[in-house]
Order: C-alpha cells, then structure tokens, then sequence
C-alpha cells in the first residue's frame, strides 16, 4: 500500500513549528533564570559584564531564530543549533558563576529537556556527552593528571547522574508519546478493513497531487470503483464474506497501481483511485485491467468459488474539471453510467 510521503512536508512543517515554540519559551526560561540570578548578586566585577554580555547575545541569537525569520523553513537542523548554542551559554555562565559549585548547573537539564523532546533518543544522548565534556571541562583540576585521574571522572559522573536519568526517562516518555501520535494519525487516516486510505487520507494526500498537477499543466486521472455484488453477498452470506470480497477487490486494484498511485476505500463498496500523470486513455487501461483482475479473481464461500465484478468511471483533469472535488465527482457519475449500462464495464466521463 503507497504512503502518503507528499503530505508528510508539511505535517512535519506543523510539527516542527509547534516544537519551535517550545523551544524558544525554554529559551526565554533558561535566560530569565540567569537574568534573576544575575539581578540578586549572583554575580559582581568582571564576572557580572561576562555574563551580561552572554545575556544581550543569547537575547539577540533567540530574537533571531524566532521572530527575525532568518528561517523560514523549520528543520531539526535549526533545533539542534539551538541546543548547542544553549549548551554554550549555560557553561559560559557556569565558568563566571562558581563552575560546577554554581546553582545554576541544573540549567543543563533544559538542554536535555528540550533535546528529547524535539530531537530523539539519538540526537539527546549525544547533547549528554556534550554536556558530559563540559562537566569535566568545568570542574575543579588544578593539571591535566587530575584531569586524568578516576577519582575525579567519578566525581563529576556522579554530579552527571541526575542529569543522566532526567535524559533517560523524558526520552522514553517522548518516544512513547510520539508513538501513540503516529497510531493515532494512522488510524485517522486509514480505513480499518482494508487498510487503503480513508476519505481524509485520500483528501490529504490529492489535495497536493492536485495542486502539483495544475503547476505544472499535467494530467491527473481519477478511477471510482463500484462493487457490484457486495450487497447480494452480504444479505446471502453475511458480511463476513462481504468482508473478504471487499479485501480481494482491493489486492486486485493495488496489483494494477504504480507506488505513486493513491487508493482510498469511500466508504462501503467504493473506492477511489488517484492516478498523476495519466491521461484518460492511459487511466481507461489501467481500469480495464483491474476489471479483468476482479472478474478473475475468486473468493471461497463454504466450499464454492465466487467471483465479484467492479464497475469503474473515469475522470479526467483537466478536460473533465478544474478541482479535485470535480474530477472525483466526474468520475462517481462515470461509474454510475456503468450501472446504468450493465455492470462490469468501464466508462470514461467524457464518452456520456
């Protein structure tokens, strides 16, 4: 079954805007701490103008990525400089502020926070050993041989801990969470039988085909199929086998689909095809290889072989409509002409 890739930009785009948000109101938080420690005698003398000139350009590195719109595309690229560039004003500070003695080391917790939130397992454990290299960086050695010595490799691990297990559990949560939105966005938008599209998937999904069509003054065909016996099936049966019929028209239409072809089931018997880049000769071909595909295909019911028809109508952009919307309806009155004239055919809007 194709996936909807096309789409996928720009639910990603959404995704990454809202992640975008976050981070910047981690931003604002992690800058007001060191703003309200600096104002209460955090610091003083040299130590106070090191940190307020990291302040003013940590306020103008924020304002830039997030309200001057230097980036008009959000990326993950995009968020991870941010994180990198927090890391660096967190131990800019902590150098002025008493190092690793300073209240403000548990800052590198936003840093975690952020990453796991917005750039996965990965990406977080390597800001761990970032921030691991900072931690040694900044404690208490007087040569490179204490640097060195396992004593005080155990002594900053220790202080690493707490922000280890933070690392540890925001990430699982976060991959739990996301795992339960790509569930929740599958189920949305993929009928439960079938497993082809369903009507919101299909709309996702033709919206941008379509608009990719017209850009570029391509045709775009659209198949609607008909079963014509699932009813008689149903009521004879039972929907069981109604079921089953349902699920060989769908493997028999996919077997005559190229991977950039959508399907989607309309709901009950109906489906609908997508076909970029079709024109209607070449969309009528494909429809009367899935009609044959269906007539010879059979399904087993209690010990009988029983074979089901489609009956298919095509619609063309742009000869046929200007909108999606018309192009599908063109081809829904299509197959009804089918109907209309026998079953098991296949009628092309144009020729009514």
């Amino acid at each position: 079954m194709p996936e909807i890739v096309i789409e996928n930009t720009t639910l990603e785009q959404d995704e990454l805007r809202g992640c975008a948000r976050t981070v910047a109101e981690i931003e604002w938080l992690l800058l007001i701490l060191v703003l309200l420690y600096q104002s209460f005698g955090g610091t003083s003398g040299e130590d106070k103008t090191a940190i307020s000139m990291a302040l003013f350009l940590y306020a103008a590195f924020i304002m830039s990525f997030h309200y001057v719109n230097l980036y008009k595309v959000e990326s993950r690229w995009k968020l991870a400089i941010e994180t990198w560039v927090m890391i660096s004003f967190i131990t800019w500070c902590l150098w002025f502020t008493g190092r690793l003695e300073s209240p403000l080391v548990n800052t590198y917790l936003l840093v975690i926070i952020t990453s796991s939130l917005t750039l996965g397992k990965v990406t977080t454990f390597a800001e761990l050993c970032l921030i691991g290299a900072c931690f040694l960086f900044l404690g208490n050695h007087s040569s490179v041989h204490d640097f060195l010595t396992l004593s005080y490799v155990g002594a900053v691990l220790v202080q690493l801990a707490p922000i280890i297990l933070v690392a540890y559990i925001t990430s699982m949560f976060s991959s739990d969470i996301r795992y339960g939105l790509h569930r929740a966005k599958l189920i949305s938008e993929i009928d439960e039988l079938t497993k082809a599209f369903n009507r919101r998937g299909f709309a996702i999904a033709a919206d941008r085909l379509f608009g990719l069509a017209k850009r570029h003054e391509r045709s775009i065909s659209v198949l609607f199929i008909d079963s014509d016996n699932l009813k008689k099936i149903n009521d004879t049966h039972g929907h069981k086998f109604g079921d089953a019929l349902l699920l060989m028209i769908v493997k028999c239409i996919e077997d005559q689909l190229r991977d950039t072809d959508i399907l989607a089931r309309f709901g009950g018997d109906e489906f609908v095809a997508l076909l970029p880049d079709a024109s209607s000769s070449g969309a009528q071909l494909v429809a009367e290889r899935v009609l044959q595909a269906v007539e010879n295909t059979s399904i087993s019911i209690d010990g009988k072989n029983i074979n089901g028809t489609v009956s298919i109508g095509i619609a063309t952009f742009p000869e046929d409509g200007m909108s999606i919307d018309a192009i599908v309806d063109k081809a829904d009155q299509a197959m009804n002409q089918a109907k209309t004239a026998g079953r098991n055919k296949v009628v092309t809007f144009s020729s009514i």
